[in-house]
């Protein structure tokens, strides 16, 4: 991470990305560059579906292969390269036919090295394979749910998923949020950890930076009035009045509060629920 000089209140806490150590190129492969409008969390009718989404810098959207459909044919990596979309890095493979496709780029992937999705290859890092021919213990990400439908779960920075069982037609993964799952052992998935592994560890430092980011500003429940918000009203400071914390919905949140709904099509895939509270994690 780079840290900055204290000039002023906000610099002093900020951090970045230290991305001379690791992105090769500052413009983007032209042919998968698409721009657009975002939805900056509206809907077709332009009405706020997601809160605290909109404005931010301009972005241009980059096109990852999330399907891997070129199967046993070996790609280099051209370059590793910052994606303003998603908090890991990307990596510009050029096929041995000629083809070039953005990935997720995993941490120890460097400039020059070989990419290959494949059956038959040895499981080492950056392979692409069935979770069938992985071998218990190792670190996937890029992981599909069902077998051809794309990469799914574990592709943000520094995610990643573990084998800790294959069973018969079903591979008993442990996830990103500690919850052990059952897949498909034909689905398939890339051997290793996603890039950029500190991203979490950045502080964004002042309000204006997460304006960039397209973060509009939260307001506490507490602050506002009651037409607003089940917590809002009272004179200066109040507590929330009723037991359990509520969304502006009027709905319960936080404090553990289960939000699965009870007869999920996946409760059946699922060996051990996720971790909540302090002491989640791996």
């Amino acid at each position: 991470m780079k840290k900055y000089r204290p000039t002023t209140a906000s610099r002093r806490h900020m951090t970045t990305r230290s991305y001379k150590s690791v992105v090769t190129k500052s413009s983007p492969h032209k042919k998968l560059v698409k721009g657009g409008k975002r939805a900056v969390g509206r809907n077709s009718a332009g009405r706020i579906t997601s809160r605290h989404l909109g404005g931010g810098h301009k972005r241009k959207y980059r096109t990852i292969d999330f399907k891997f459909d070129k199967k046993d044919i070996p790609a280099k990596v051209e370059t590793i390269e910052y994606d303003p979309n998603r908090s890991a890095y990307i990596a510009l493979l050029c096929y041995a036919d000629g083809e070039r496709r953005y990935t997720i780029a995993h941490k120890a992937m460097r400039v020059g090295d070989t990419f290959i999705a494949t059956e038959t290859g040895k499981p080492t890092v950056g392979v692409r394979m069935p979770m069938r021919e992985i071998p218990i213990g190792l670190e996937i990400h890029n992981i599909e749910t069902k077998p051809g439908a794309g990469a799914r779960i574990a592709r943000s920075a520094g995610n990643y998923a573990t084998i800790v069982a294959q069973d018969g037609t079903h591979t008993h993964l442990k996830m990103p949020s500690s919850e052990v799952r059952k897949v498909n052992s034909n689905a398939w998935a890339t051997i290793g950890v996603v890039s950029n592994e500190e991203h979490q560890l950045l502080t964004i430092g002042k309000a204006g930076r997460s304006r960039w980011l397209g973060k509009r500003p939260t307001v506490r429940g507490t602050a506002m009035n009651p037409v607003d918000h089940p917590h809002g009203g009272g004179e200066g400071r109040q507590g929330r009045g009723h037991r359990r914390a509520r969304s502006i919905f009027g709905k319960p949140t936080g404090k553990g509060m289960k939000t699965r709904r009870p007869k999920k099509y996946s409760n059946a895939l699922i060996v051990s629920r996720r971790k909540v509270g302090k002491r989640k994690g791996r």
